[in-house]
């Protein structure tokens, strides 16, 4: 509808200072020919809108403009009730106050949306506790304390002291200037910079955490989903990696892909296989994912990864080459 429409244009300006039209048309979904039509009517309205020329240019809203758009329809309180059921706010110790937000969201809804909004938001489920295979998908758990203050220093713009235990190392303190906080797949992991490097920290890793009072270096503005993207390059482009030329079965690409970390190269057999160069965290999950698909897939190298296989096989064959009647008899003690 054009009067939701136009009321998300004013909460864009009000939220965001001066937009060009090319922005305001993307985030409303709509041609930039459309917001210049909104824009007048707003302005006739008696709207504050005005336009600033230049390069820079865009729409703004006079400083001070206070609206009352604060009611909701059902499709937006249905956003937010559906919203309120992620388990990302557990992530970030905003479990409790998503909670009391989402009572106070219905309280305020007119009575003709309240009973259709909550009975439709049970019938949305996102990111379940479990997939179809009953696989539990368990959160870390982080201490609110922590992430408290994590947050806190994050949203302050401070610096922040922790307590951290990295993988395999002596937990270490160190200072570093937040950027963001990120949950995927359940995991909470602080964006960070230290020294002016760019550091990813796992939440459940952090033992101890202190804002401090001196400001953060950081930008002003962060694209943390750009921010994101670019540290999951990073990771899949460095450290210990493997890569791995294998072999698979067509019907078990998915897998192959879903859990390697990257794939470098693939090309057809003749037979109709896969030939594919893959990348792995390192040893132990090149040879997890491998033995996963049997012999749905052929570890061409390195020598070492077939000779694990290898091993693995063996052993495997010789557990169950033996009658499990006969690896459990005893002689029967003498009688007195």
């Amino acid at each position: 509808m054009r009067a939701d429409r136009l009321v998300s244009l004013v909460l864009l300006l009000r939220q965001h200072g001066r937009l060009s039209a090319a922005t305001l048309a993307r985030e409303l979904e709509v041609s930039t020919r459309t917001v210049l039509r909104d824009i007048e009517a707003l302005s006739a309205a008696g709207v504050p809108v005005y336009a600033e020329r230049g390069r820079h240019g865009g729409f703004a809203m006079l400083p001070g403009f206070q609206s009352e758009l604060t009611g909701l329809n059902h499709d937006e309180a249905l956003a937010l009730l559906v919203a309120g059921s992620r388990r990302g706010a557990q992530a970030f110790g905003l479990g409790s106050a998503l909670a009391s937000a989402m009572l106070k969201v219905v309280d305020a809804l007119p009575e003709n949306y309240r009973d259709t909004a909550t009975g439709a938001a049970q019938r949305l489920l996102i990111d379940p506790g479990a997939d179809l295979l009953s696989r539990r998908l368990v959160a870390e758990e982080v201490p609110d304390g922590i992430v408290a203050e994590v947050r806190r220093a994050v949203l302050a713009g401070h610096k922040l002291r922790i307590h951290y235990a990295a993988a395999g190392q002596t937990p270490q303190w160190r200072t570093v200037d937040p950027i963001g906080l990120v949950t995927a797949r359940d995991q909470g992991y602080l964006l960070a910079t230290r020294s002016g490097a760019d550091r990813t920290y796992r939440l459940s890793r952090v033992l101890a955490a202190v804002e401090l009072p001196e400001p953060a270096q950081r930008p002003d503005r962060v694209d943390l989903d750009r921010a994101w993207q670019e540290r999951a390059v990073q990771f899949r482009t460095g450290g210990e990696q493997v890569a791995v030329l294998a072999r698979v079965d067509p019907t078990r690409r998915k897998d192959l892909v879903g859990t390697a970390l990257a794939v470098l190269a693939e090309e057809s057999d003749a037979d109709g296989w896969l030939r594919m160069e893959v990348t792995f965290q390192d040893s132990r999950h090149a040879e997890w994912a491998l033995w996963q698909l049997a012999t749905h897939a052929e570890a061409l190298a390195p020598q070492w990864l077939r000779t694990s296989l290898r091993n693995r096989a063996a052993a495997t064959v010789t557990r169950y080459g033996t009658d499990p009647d006969m690896i459990d008899a005893r002689p029967a003690p003498e009688s007195g």
